[in-house]
């Protein structure tokens, strides 16, 4: 791998823009939803802010009756809302060292910034006000959603900053600190983007039940969609050879053959948590491999279908 593809830079970031062309976050029928044992979230999609009230009327939503105006006036009355103009969109990059793998075109975090830094000109394109939450620090970083290139730009520059240099251990805790960091302050009606390679996730501890009810609670407020980072060593195991395997410290000798059986049951299991997590949560669950190219595996989930007129 070059340089840039091991470490994708703002140039690079910036100019996917031209890529996000024609693409859209407010499908009728997103493909994000359908693809990969995807599964179809409940919420809306745009936030609602409320206007006024008025009497009910048959045919009203039940659910939007104004029971204090109600009892005050004697009569049923139900709220009016409109959708807000600017959606807020929160791209939560789950960006630990462990990240820094890729066996094919990209590293896992170089495939992360490249998908976040698509789906932020996206969003900005289509209205919205785009924030972020980056993990893989001592704390995660916060980036209130702001409009236009106000909310891409810094978000570009922090995941530029923010991704890994060399290959770590995956850091325990990170993406649950991150949901726990963006829990208060999403609003009802946000969408929210979770990329992660959902290390942990297939394992039974207490961060994991921790980081399932933060996004549980998460998921209860908006529209969320779990982007899934993979890497083709992970689903297909290593050749037939003897191959040295570690980061540096904690390297030994693995030989493909023999430990094949065994990889392939230990993908299968995590394949299973990870999906089972996203259907417990009822939450869309899309795979991004490093092995595709972010302008070619993206755009076909974000283009908006052509209605007959």
């Amino acid at each position: 791998m070059t340089s840039t593809a091991l470490h994708p830079d703002l140039s690079e970031l910036l100019a996917l823009r031209g890529a996000a062309h024609g693409l859209s976050l407010h499908a009728h029928r997103p493909a994000l939803a359908r693809l990969h044992g995807g599964h179809r979230s409940a919420q809306r999609g745009r936030g609602l802010e409320f206007e006024e009230v008025r009497l009910y009327a048959p045919g009203d939503d039940a659910r939007t009756i104004d029971w204090r105006v109600t009892a005050r006036r004697g009569k049923p009355h139900t709220k009016l809302f409109r959708e807000e103009r600017e959606r807020p969109v929160w791209i939560v990059a789950d960006l630990h060292p462990g990240l820094y793998f890729g066996s094919r075109r990209q590293l896992k975090s170089a495939l992360l910034l490249r998908a976040a830094a698509l789906l932020g000109w996206v969003a900005s394109s289509g209205g919205d006000r785009l924030g972020g939450v980056i993990s893989g620090g001592d704390r995660p970083r916060i980036l209130p959603p702001r409009a236009r290139q106000a909310g891409v730009l810094p978000l570009l520059e922090a995941l530029v900053e923010a991704q890994p240099r060399a290959p770590a251990l995956p850091q325990p805790g990170a993406l649950t600190d991150a949901l726990l960091a963006l829990r208060p302050l999403v609003q009802p009606g946000s969408l929210v983007l979770l990329l992660s390679d959902f290390a942990g996730l297939d394992t039974q501890n207490a961060d994991t039940g921790a980081a399932e009810t933060a996004l549980s609670i998460i998921a209860a407020r908006s529209d969320c969609r779990m982007l899934w980072l993979t890497d083709p060593l992970e689903s297909q195991g290593l050749p037939s050879g003897r191959y040295r395997v570690g980061v540096p410290g904690r390297l030994w000798w693995l030989d493909g053959s023999q430990q094949r059986r065994d990889w392939d049951a230990a993908w299968t299991a995590r394949s299973a948590a990870i999906q089972a997590v996203a259907q417990r949560l009822n939450l869309p669950l899309t795979r991004l491999d490093t092995a595709d190219a972010v302008s070619d595996s993206l755009p076909p989930l974000l283009r908006e279908p052509r209605w007959a007129a």
